[in-house]
């Protein structure tokens, strides 16, 4: 993430401008203070290990004489209330905590939203109990999401709670996309369909693709991929996502850091039948000890490239299976779109990567698609084009920026509701 320009706090303006926006992991809770008249970072910060032993609060300001400084703060938090009492304390020492006139609302991440959440929402108490009901389908995540907004309405109460959904982005799937072959009442009764996620992401880097093309995003066929520790890919035909690789939970899809992605269903009735595991350590192997993680026993790429580089079959094995399931999913959203103006890379590998990039789109000339090697090999914070003039199809490097993304659309809601009130 590109920092923003250091600038002096500045006086309040008729309407407050500032956005906490706060995504709550179960044990961790990270946030970043934006002031929505030029964008621009006040302070940002991750607290870890809550409820463990040792917590730690990393908190870096970005406005006036201690900006880009860390400052750690090693205790321990026992639950997402203390955290954030403490990232409170920090804030207030910036000149800029939670009780400033100048906040107008706090976003909140929220992983699943279903089908009823297609946009940003001000938490009611209707909002809270349909968020509780999805527990079932993301077990890890919205109980998390769930403590994160009632802590923040504890020390707030006076001040609007937005949820911005993972899912709310590929709402706009149609239904054949979305759908499960299997019985329709049995999928209806237990909320069985894709909803994907990533979608904050999504959003975001698929409209600054058209921007870096020069086109509204309207006019634009676009297949993003994610790819971090967690990786999904989405067809967005003209601003609109229409397919996505993640379904009913974060598991399906690509291979993932710790995720197996994809997988013929038959395995897990296999494992119980044949191994003897337990629903429970199905689960644990599919999502923790699958993915890179379960081929080569490591999960960051990097190290992984370093141990091809030695000659390390097992990563080199990997590495092709990551590979071979991304170049599938490329070569099936082309069929999805018919036409594609650009493929976009981003997050933590997809932004850093270049190897990555290279093998993705090798051998997919006859798709359009090609990388220029010197263009590849730039690191850069900005978005780019990194294949060849003569490619039919643009390959893009566009660094996502989902905290930018939900503040911005928390504070469109905001800003509609209050003008609305007046």
């Amino acid at each position: 993430m590109t920092s923003a320009p250091v600038r002096e706090s500045t006086a309040v303006t008729t309407a407050p401008t500032r956005i906490l926006v706060l995504n709550s992991g179960s044990s961790s809770l990270k946030y970043q203070l934006i002031d929505m008249r030029d964008h621009s970072r006040l302070a940002m910060g991750l607290a870890e290990k809550i409820g463990e032993d040792t917590s730690a609060l990393v908190h870096t300001p970005l406005l006036g004489e201690g900006a880009g400084t860390k400052r750690i703060r090693t205790t321990r938090f026992a639950d997402h209330e203390e955290a954030l009492q403490a990232v409170a304390v920090e804030l207030a020492a910036d000149g800029i905590g939670l009780d400033s006139p100048e906040l107008a609302a706090i976003g909140h991440r929220v992983v699943h939203g279903g089908l009823k959440f297609s946009a940003p929402t001000v938490v009611t108490d209707e909002v809270m109990a349909e968020i509780e009901r999805l527990v079932p389908v993301a077990p890890l995540h919205n109980p998390a999401n769930i403590t994160g907004i009632r802590t923040a309405q504890a020390l707030r109460p006076d001040l609007p709670q937005v949820a911005v959904f993972d899912t709310a982005f590929h709402t706009t799937m149609p239904e054949y996309a979305a759908r499960y072959a299997i019985d329709v009442e049995t999928a209806d009764a237990h909320r069985i369909r894709r909803y994907g996620f990533h979608g904050t992401s999504h959003a975001y880097v698929s409209r600054k693709t058209a921007a870096l093309l020069g086109k509204d995003p309207s006019e634009v066929n676009v297949i993003v991929l994610h790819l971090g520790n967690g990786a999904s890919a989405s067809a967005v035909a003209g601003g609109r996502c229409v397919d996505t690789s993640m379904g009913l939970t974060p598991l399906e899809g690509l291979v993932m850091g710790t995720r197996s992605g994809d997988l013929d269903p038959a395995v897990i009735f296999h494992l119980e039948r044949v191994a003897g595991m337990s629903t429970d350590e199905i689960d644990t192997l599919l999502n923790k000890k699958s993915g890179l993680v379960g081929l080569c026993g490591e999960n960051d790429m990097r190290e992984i490239r370093r141990r091809i580089d030695e000659g390390d079959k097992q990563a080199e094995l990997a590495f092709e299976i990551y590979i071979h399931r991304l170049k599938k999913y490329i070569g099936a959203y082309c069929a999805v779109l018919g036409r594609v103006d650009a493929v976009a890379f981003t997050a933590g590998v997809g932004e850093n990567a270049a190897p990555v990039r290279e093998a993705a789109v090798a051998g997919l000339a006859e798709l359009g698609l090609a990388v220029d090697a010197d263009l590849n090999s730039v690191r850069s914070d900005e978005p780019r084009i990194i294949s060849p003039e003569y490619a039919r199809v643009a390959v893009a490097v566009v660094p996502t920026d989902e905290e930018l993304e939900i503040a911005n659309q928390v504070y469109e809601l905001v800003s509609t509701v209050e003008n609305a009130d007046n």
